[in-house]
């Protein structure tokens, strides 16, 4: 047989004697990667797979109700991380929210000048009956008391 590439990892192969079709290397990465893509592409196009995959996953849950309650009790810094991650998600999602705010027919002048600053800003370029520039600043970590960071800042004074 002459030898193949594998799509997952590019190195040349030769297939086994007994699978003269064998597309794909023998890495257990590269079968990982082919048994993943397969599995995807079954549950797109195969209904009845799909829900058998479902209920077995309900059967699973079912058999094992306190299993989530007991990992997170077991892994606080991946509660936290995940916590951290959802904190972020909404954020982003408040921010998404308010760039789509095109009600703003109540609105009422403000003399104020806002200017907008952060990770989030561009998420806000489909505002378009609301003209303001505002600044949203997130407070870094400080390794300093908070009053002595006050009592520093010589710019508030002017």
């Amino acid at each position: 047989m002459e030898p193949r590439q594998c799509p997952y990892c590019q190195q040349p192969f030769c297939p086994a004697k007994t699978h003269p079709l064998q597309l794909v290397c023998g890495r257990p990465e590269c079968q990982r990667k082919r048994r993943t893509e397969y599995r995807r592409g079954k549950l797109t196009s195969d209904p009845a797979y799909t829900e058998r995959c479902r209920e077995s996953a309900r059967q699973w849950r079912k058999q094992h109700p306190n299993y989530w309650r007991e990992y997170r009790e077991k892994h606080p810094e991946t509660v936290a991380h995940n916590r951290e991650r959802q904190d972020g998600r909404d954020r982003k999602q408040r921010l998404k929210l308010l760039a789509n705010n095109t009600l703003a027919s109540d609105l009422k002048p403000c003399p104020a000048t806002v200017w907008l600053l952060g990770p989030g800003w561009p998420d806000l370029a489909n505002n378009t009956l609301a003209q303001a520039q505002v600044w949203i600043l997130q407070a870094l970590p400080s390794r300093i008391p908070a009053r002595a960071a006050l009592a520093n800042n010589t710019a508030l004074a002017g």
